[in-house]
């Protein structure tokens, strides 16, 4: 039996994620155990999740994974170079053998091989040289790659290519599985066969979203409370417009006085909206700058970003992936918390306590969010 690992969001788990489940089972064989490495309560692009990370994880297991494990909030926050690396440290010492993923160009072997290009000096002084001119990474990345980066255009390949790029720095044994990735990522509108989370999510909770969900996934999803970063905007300026001049200089993303130029708009201008459309460049993408206002609001610091992942949450567990966490002891992986049990690191877990706390007021109005509570991992 072979492990493969998925490194996800889920926000919501949809028909294409039910479609990846299939074809990992239909390559690699159907008693293939599937672990996820999903990201908690926030999503990489620097918003809040729409829903928790327990209710996301309970809809992973209800539709065919059988581990979720929790992408601490450390990694979620970095880069999508960081995402993936955290990602992949977690399932490579977790035992996984391939990591799954969704791609444009469904080519695992041709993303491999852009990754071993990134691994030479040229390469690295080509990025360099790129980013100085004022590119953005995925523009600078595109540049110094040269011939067949044309790929690099679309942003599940570019997520393809760092899942290959760790697996390399970190000589990690797993295989790539690329699957292919049809439809738009960031469609507005919803493709009955590929649909965008993106898409799912504009139609929560009064449009035909549960079409695009797998009836197990919906069942989870639909009573649940649900988060918004407009419900929580209030308190997020609250928090940035109270922090000092140091505070910001601290904050992750912030480096090259990236952290003054917000600062002088959380101070001056009236909204988020506003804020991000002052600081946005071509340099600094509204992505970067998203990343870096929840950082500040959850205190997050550049050292917090850089520290080592100290354990792993486990999420959500069906039966049948009861053996793999006992393997994964053996194997020397990352120590795995229930949650409601104390982790090992206090000082990362008053961290993780804080982001969960201030999760809770994105919640919508009238949906019964008290101050978070970690919850222990559902076992079916």
């Amino acid at each position: 039996m072979k492990t493969a690992g998925i490194i996800c969001e889920y926000n919501p788990f949809h028909l294409g994620h039910r479609r990846q489940l299939e074809l990992v089972r239909q390559t690699l064989g159907e008693d293939t155990a599937i672990v996820c490495v999903m990201s908690g309560n926030y999503v990489q692009r620097g918003e809040p999740a729409r829903w928790d990370k327990f209710t996301r994880a309970r809809a992973a297991v209800a539709c065919g994974a059988d581990v979720v494990l929790e992408l601490p909030v450390t990694c979620v926050l970095r880069s999508a170079e960081g995402f993936a690396r955290g990602g992949v440290e977690i399932l490579s010492r977790f035992g996984a053998e391939v990591l799954s993923f969704g791609a444009e160009c469904g080519d695992g072997a041709l993303l491999m091989e852009l990754a071993r290009r990134t691994e030479t000096a040229e390469f690295a002084e080509k990025l360099r040289e790129a980013l100085k001119r004022g590119l953005s990474y995925a523009a600078a990345l595109e540049a110094a790659m040269g011939p067949g980066s044309e790929i690099l255009s679309q942003p599940n390949n570019i997520l393809g290519l760092e899942y290959c790029r760790a697996i390399l720095s970190l000589d990690s044994a797993m295989e790539p599985l690329a699957i292919r990735r049809t439809g738009d990522y960031h469609a507005a509108e919803a493709d009955p066969g590929a649909p965008s989370a993106t898409a799912v999510r504009a139609l929560y909770p009064d449009g035909p979203w549960q079409q695009y969900v797998p009836p197990e996934a919906a069942r989870v999803l639909q009573d649940a409370p649900w988060y918004d970063l407009a419900f929580g905007e209030r308190a997020v300026l609250a928090r940035l417009r109270a922090m000092s001049d140091g505070e910001w200089e601290q904050c992750a993303h912030g480096s090259e006085g990236l952290w003054s130029k917000a600062m002088k708009a959380v101070r001056s201008r009236p909204d988020l909206e506003s804020i991000l459309q002052t600081v946005k460049s071509k340099r600094y993408p509204r992505t970067r700058l998203q990343r870096l206002l929840l950082c500040a609001y959850l205190g997050i610091s550049q050292i917090d970003l850089e520290r080592p992942v100290p354990y792993v949450r486990i999420l959500a567990v069906i039966q049948r992936g009861r053996p793999l966490l006992r393997r994964a002891k053996d194997l020397g992986a990352l120590p795995l918390v229930n949650p409601g049990q104390t982790p090992p690191d206090r000082d990362y877990y008053a961290l993780e306590r804080r982001a969960a706390d201030l999760f809770t007021l994105f919640a919508a109005p009238g949906c019964p969010t008290p101050a978070a509570q970690e919850q222990s991992a559902r076992l079916f």
